[in-house]
């Protein structure tokens, strides 16, 4: 048997299989392994949960705002929404009818300092809409931390798990004085598996990172944009009240 045959053997006797490897990796290669797996499993639940969510976001919003745009009374559809919505724009629209309806009910919208009661109306309106839309945006925010660190993290765990396998490809080395294929073989496909996991954890959670990221700046900018139109349905309402009490006089 040849140098090139006894190669062969030796590295036929080696299995190679993703499992194989595992089991053939020292403990630190194999933490660093599952700590790569609980990462990615941990990444792709904040993934499919943010799927489902954005989803039912984007379609109840379209539902809503059809419904405020089909010109009906917007007491009805505040009304149709419950006492208690979930989703944001309902909740936005009963708080600022609320805040008009306290206005009106204490008389401050007429008489001699009816511009200045609605013109402190509108501020009370605006600064309510933008709490609002803060504690709305850290909600649907929350999750994108955890993929933010699974992508940037990832790959330096991965690194490490790499040039903890190339030390030991060159231990192998050293104490089998021998730098055959066979001899380092089994700890570089360690060092190479272990950076597969690394990147296989990352790039999905980067990649969705950035997608979600995007939405939920979207979806703030919607409801910043369905806040000022509620501003000026109430100036609507504050300018026809006063055109209203004019024409009475």
């Amino acid at each position: 048997m040849d140098a090139s045959d006894a190669l062969a053997g030796a590295l036929s006797n080696q299995s190679f299989s993703i499992v194989a490897v595992f089991l053939r990796a020292d403990w630190v290669v194999k933490a660093v392994l599952i700590g790569l797996a609980l990462a990615s499993l941990w990444s792709w639940t904040v993934i499919l949960d943010k799927l489902f969510r954005f989803a039912a976001l984007g379609d109840q919003a379209d539902k809503f705002e059809r419904a405020v745009n089909s010109g009906r009374s917007l007491e009805d559809i505040a009304a149709e929404a419950g006492e208690r919505p979930r989703q944001a724009l309902p909740r936005m629209l009963q708080a600022a009818l609320k805040e008009w309806r306290d206005a009106r009910a204490k008389g401050g919208l007429t008489g001699p300092s009816a511009d200045s009661q609605a013109a402190l109306l509108i501020q009370r309106i605006d600064r309510l809409m933008d709490g609002m839309i803060s504690r709305e945006s850290r909600r649907i925010e929350e999750g994108l931390g955890a993929l933010s660190i699974v992508a940037t993290a990832s790959p330096f765990v991965g690194l490490f798990g790499t040039v903890w396998g190339i030390m030991h490809a060159f231990q192998a080395i050293a104490a089998q004085k021998n730098t055959n294929l066979a001899v380092v073989a089994p700890s570089i496909a360690e060092a190479l598996f272990t950076t597969a996991v690394g990147l296989a954890a990352a790039i999905p959670a980067y990649i969705f990172y950035n997608k979600f990221a995007t939405e939920a700046g979207r979806f703030s900018g919607r409801m910043e944009s369905f806040a000022d139109d509620l501003a000026a349905s109430v100036a609507r309402r504050l300018g026809e009240r006063s055109v209203s009490s004019t024409g009475e006089h």
